[in-house]
């Protein structure tokens, strides 16, 4: 794991997100000029417990401008297809699937029920930051975005101020779904309360949502002590995401500019990592919605993603 600055030491005393115990994603390799380096991608989770902080701070919101937004929800869909389920560089982990539990719907604009996608995470999270963008590309495909906002992981942090946006101002509109969200904490450190500052707070349904299947219970892999982590997702309560799918190093010393207009570009390795992550998410969608919209359910990409998913 990464080595924590001074300030974040007061974590572990104090009842608000913490970073965590690395939680490993596996080896992978990179095949260049014939040498094959093997790396250990670990991903460290973040845990939330309950917190009485005062807020210390609150983020001062930035809109994302409308080239970005387009850049990352018009991705042709050739490059989902290119891509698939191939990350080799960066591995990424699938949503894990989930049975016999209650179906998580919610009402429409029209008062139609259909299935929720619930996402829970912070703006300082470095693993959150990560996470937004595939969320963010997968359900363009099934709907609309508006008021998004530019944000940046804690610079205090393990990976450091990674690129992301923020959906604390986020709407979202779509025949389909309904995606609700809620960003605990801000990016804003303070050191005298050893806090983030307090942004949104989960409904008593969402709480329990979170607490009940944000557990090793539910989520392979996890163990007792990371129960709370995030970012946390839960699709129709059929599929859910704990930690970032895939590790935010792959977006160091990068722009969120230059990320998204690479988005383009099937042979970038963080490219790679993001869409494949868009496409595992976008095959969990399609399963609770009837495969509908037909063209994204039925496409090279999605196919390949629900058949490494064993859909």
């Amino acid at each position: 794991m990464a080595k924590k600055p001074a300030a974040r030491k007061q974590v572990a005393k104090r009842p608000t997100p913490k970073a965590s115990k690395g939680r490993p994603v596996g080896l992978f390799t990179w095949l260049a000029v014939g040498l094959v380096v093997v790396v250990v991608a670990a991903l460290v989770i973040i845990k939330v417990t309950n917190s009485s902080a005062t807020t210390s701070g609150s983020s001062s919101f930035q809109a994302t401008d409308a080239t970005t937004v387009s850049e990352l929800t018009t991705i042709p869909a050739t490059v989902f297809n290119t891509i698939g389920a191939t990350s080799p560089v960066s591995p990424v982990t699938p949503p894990q699937s989930l049975a016999g539990q209650p179906a998580l719907t919610a009402k429409d604009a029209n008062g139609k029920t259909v299935p929720e996608v619930f996402y829970l995470g912070a703006e300082y999270c470095p693993f959150c930051a990560a996470q937004r963008w595939p969320t963010i590309i997968a359900l363009s495909r099934f709907g609309t975005w508006s008021g998004l906002g530019n944000m940046s992981s804690s610079s205090i942090d393990v990976y450091p101020s990674t690129p992301t946006f923020t959906f604390v101002k986020a709407k979202y509109s779509s025949p389909y779904l309904v995606f609700k969200s809620v960003e605990i904490e801000t990016n804003i450190y303070d050191s005298s309360t050893g806090s983030y500052g307090k942004l949104q707070t989960p409904t008593a349904t969402e709480k329990a949502l979170f607490d009940k299947y944000d557990t090793s219970t539910y989520i392979k892999g996890l163990s007792s002590s990371d129960n709370g982590s995030i970012p946390f997702m839960s699709i129709d309560n059929k599929f859910l995401v704990s930690g970032a799918s895939y590790t935010p190093a792959t977006l160091q010393s990068l722009s969120r500019t230059s990320i998204a207009q690479a988005l383009q570009t099937t042979t970038s390795p963080v490219t790679e990592a993001i869409i494949t992550s868009a496409n595992y998410l976008t095959a969990a969608i399609c399963s609770v919605t009837g495969e509908m919209p037909s063209n994204v359910c039925t496409s090279t990409g999605v196919l390949a993603a629900k058949k490494a998913m064993k859909l």
